[in-house]
């Protein structure tokens, strides 16, 4: 895990200044280097092989700077005969390899989360994104080239671009709590696409292709139920066991949900010590709070358990903090206790598992047995609701599913390439790496992916219950995590925080250039409500205040309370 940037083609002098901007990402060093038509910067969070991983690496007569983890690097050395010519034990180094080999085909056999820039012996230069989009890559062409970089902030403090807002962008963060498609929310950077593999000469893009995360042909699910927990019982056993490859301490969060629970059961399996997991819990009335059933599932596992909470103080607190993390925004509430979570783990992990991805791939959402319903029992389409026609019809063309897809397939895959990349995992990536710290997702693997996209529906929703064939695993694998127990939904209580103050933010919130630009009545919508627009309003009017007017995290909260917080 790190963060990357460099430029391909032109002048590289923007390299150091773009990679300074990102040593967050990778505190324990940086290193930058000039290569024909090419610079690299690397800010390195290390994690696997801690004394020859560092980037740029070099072999089979080219280079590559990654952020993220290739999974199945042992798996390919092994497999390609590459032993005798590794001279390190990165996860990158194989590619290099087999890029000399196969060309650009050797990207299809990565399994892992990545961001990548690579310069082979051929004189080619490539960027790529994994197929669910876990890392990011931003991209801009310019007079001088292409430069690219893991975050925007990076853009900005190399002075290769001048914030401008995307108005259209901005509507969809207020309406959808992230921000669709390729474009970013500054005018004139791109996101590299999930799965996006481009081919880039002389500072500019020649090619580009797509590797969807959906796409492999399915596993076909055995008819005997036994043999198909078995089956997933496997699938997941070796997503995690590969998930947990480092050479640094790592460890879970965990709700007190499914999916996190899955994750945990697999990990107490595949350790001999006691895992450490991390639980958020609330200190509101009436808050949903499911560090009982965290605990519960911790006992039975043995976890080495820890639980932090999150109050109004903590609130006011992170939510600077968090929108100056998210230069790239998502106005989800959940980053507020997953940067609690991060800021509670930072002194004794460097790797967290999460179960980011069980809902889409195995059809947990409530919003999933919704659309199956008849439309006079209920019934509807799971797309966003409250959103302005403009906004809507932009989800429904970035949402759209291939055809001969089932409705709950339909559903998923929408997800899959709209809310997942650009508002859960944005979420996770940002706020752990404030902290120094690697996410990893082992739901989001491409084996795990094929076996579940290949169930049939009723396997994934029956009886009122989405997750059916989790449930049933969980049951035999963890019965202490009540996998058919009713799940209390994970909610924030941000409205229960902002109301008793949303008559003072609301005129200074109305003065925030961007706000009275986009949102008219914004004064209005602060004092009276609906109470679901007060908490987009209020971050990214003090997203706007650090990211589009300069100021810092505590003067952008201060600006609009009035007074500290």
């Amino acid at each position: 895990m790190c963060g990357i940037a460099g430029q391909l083609g032109g002048e590289d002098a923007a390299a150091e200044p773009m990679i300074r901007a990102l040593t967050h990402r990778g505190p324990d060093g940086v290193r930058l280097e000039t290569l024909p038509g090419a610079a690299f910067a690397h800010a390195r969070l290390s994690i696997i092989d801690l004394e020859g991983g560092w980037q740029p690496l070099h072999a089979a007569g080219g280079a590559v700077i990654g952020n993220g983890e290739i999974y199945n690097y042992l798996e390919l050395a092994r497999e390609h005969g590459l032993a005798d010519v590794l001279s390190t034990g990165s996860d990158f180094e194989p590619l290099l390899h087999l890029y000399a080999r196969e060309g650009e085909a050797a990207f299809q056999r990565l399994r892992g989360m990545y961001a990548l820039c690579l310069v082979g012996g051929d004189g080619r230069a490539w960027l790529a994104r994994d197929p669910f989009g876990i890392k990011p890559l931003y991209i801009m062409e310019h007079g001088g080239g292409l430069a690219f970089a893991s975050e925007p902030r990076a853009f900005f403090a190399a002075g290769l671009m001048q914030k401008v807002l995307d108005d259209g962008a901005a509507r969809e963060l207020l309406d959808l709590n992230y921000v669709l498609g390729e474009r970013s929310i500054f005018h004139g950077l791109r996101r590299l696409a999930p799965g996006e593999v481009v081919e880039v000469r002389d500072g500019r893009i020649v090619s580009s292709h797509r590797r969807a995360a959906l796409s492999r042909k399915p596993v076909a699910a055995p008819a005997d139920e036994r043999q198909l927990l078995d089956r997933l019982d496997a699938v997941l056993e070796d997503s995690v066991r590969v998930h947990q490859r480092a050479d640094v301490p790592y460890g879970l969060f965990l709700s007190g949900g499914i999916d996190s629970a899955a994750v945990a059961t697999l990990m107490s399996r595949l350790n001999e010590r006691p895992v450490t997991a991390f639980t958020c819990g609330f200190d509101a009335p009436g808050a949903a709070d499911e560090r009982a059933q965290a605990e519960a599932v911790a006992r039975a596992l043995n976890l080495d358990w820890r639980e932090t909470t999150f109050g109004e103080a903590d609130f006011w607190r992170i939510l600077p903090e968090v929108a100056w993390a998210l230069d790239d925004p998502t106005a989800d509430y959940a980053t507020l206790p997953t940067y609690k979570l991060a800021e509670a783990a930072k002194d004794t992990l460097t790797v967290v598992l999460t179960g980011e991805g069980g809902d889409e791939l195995f059809g947990g959402y409530g919003r999933y047995r919704r659309a199956l319903r008849p439309k006079l029992l209920g019934g509807r389409p799971a797309e966003p609701r409250g959103a302005r026609p403009d906004v809507l019809a932009a989800w429904r063309e970035a949402a759209r599913p291939p055809g001969g897809l089932t409705p709950l397939q339909d559903a998923q895959w929408s997800d899959v390439v709209t809310w997942l990349p650009n508002d859960l995992l944005l979420k996770l990536d940002r706020c752990l790496m404030a902290h120094g710290l690697e996410g990893r997702t082992p739901f989001l693997d491409p084996d795990v992916a094929a076996f579940a996209w290949g169930l049939p529906d009723r396997l994934k929703v029956r009886g009122g219950y989405g997750k059916w064939i989790l449930r049933k695993w969980l049951e035999r694998a963890c019965p202490a995590a009540a996998p058919w127990a009713k799940k209390q939904g994970f909610t924030v209580p941000v409205e229960a925080w902002i109301a008793p103050r949303a008559p003072d933010l609301a005129h200074r919130i109305a003065d925030v250039e961007a706000v009275r630009r986009l949102v008219p009545d914004a004064a209005s919508v602060m004092r009276d409500g609906p109470a679901g627009r007060r908490w987009p309003l209020l971050f990214f009017a003090v997203w706007a205040r650090i990211h589009l007017e300069g100021a810092s995290p505590p003067e952008a909260l201060q600006s609009l309370l009035g007074a500290p917080a």
